[in-house]
């Protein structure tokens, strides 16, 4: 995808890039390149591929929820900034605080938005279990978001806990997402939420198969959850 195929593709879905917006993209790409020589970020690094792959895709989230008020989002286990970095390029009213365990993407990410002249954005060196259990920040954001951080089930037990209720938990997903959400029904449930859709399409050009749960959060997330570190990967919610 080149950079007219993103810009033109963006605003077939009623989203325009600014001439800033456009060179922040560009920045990032770059800076991404960069610093992947250094540490590990990223195994897509072909200009085309990662419009594409990661900046289009990190979109994607828009074309099925409207992103444009000004919404607190919190972005779990983002790496090197998918999907929050794009969605705020996008959407600059949103904001965006982001989780990760690493240090090292942290550092990343904070050097990014200082190179992309971003405002209101916030970066966690935590695990998503502890971060979801802090007070302040568990149950206040408008959003969570995730991208193919972990099966559907563990993804709801780390997520869901920092979503308000009456805000929502946006999962985006890989082709096995209709399985994941059979085995992650139960979870869900018990976590406080209730999958409201799945949107099913496909990433242009590569035809790749793209799942978006929206999941709303409908009472509040029991004490006991989010459980220590590792423990929702180790024994998941399931049926």
């Amino acid at each position: 995808m080149n950079i007219e195929q993103f810009q033109s593709m963006l605003g077939e879905k009623g989203i325009t890039l600014s001439p800033l917006q456009l060179q922040q993209f560009e920045i990032y790409y770059k800076t991404l390149v960069e610093w992947n020589e250094k540490m590990n970020l990223t195994a897509i690094t072909e200009k085309e591929e990662v419009y594409l792959k990661h900046f289009f895709d990190s979109v994607t989230a828009a074309f099925h929820y409207d992103l444009s008020k000004e919404y607190t989002v919190c972005d779990v286990g983002a790496g090197a900034g998918f999907p929050s970095i794009p969605l705020k390029i996008c959407f600059p009213n949103l904001k965006v605080t982001i989780v990760d365990s690493l240090q090292k993407r942290i550092s990343f990410l904070n050097h990014l938005a200082a190179e992309l002249g971003l405002e209101n954005v916030a970066f966690y060196h935590d695990r998503a279990e502890t971060f979801g259990r802090k007070e302040g920040i568990r149950e206040t954001f408008d959003i969570v978001t995730a991208r193919a951080v972990a099966r559907l089930s563990v993804l709801s037990e780390l997520c869901l806990p920092l979503a308000k209720v009456g805000g929502v938990f946006i999962a985006m997903k890989g082709a096995a997402a209709q399985e994941e959400l059979e085995n992650g029904k139960h979870a869900v449930q018990v976590l406080g939420g209730e999958i409201r859709n799945t949107a099913t399409f496909r990433l242009p050009i590569e035809d790749s198969e793209r799942n978006i749960i929206i999941i709303d959060k409908k009472r509040k997330t029991p004490k006991k959850y989010p459980r220590k570190p590792g423990m929702p990967n180790k024994l998941p919610i399931e049926n």
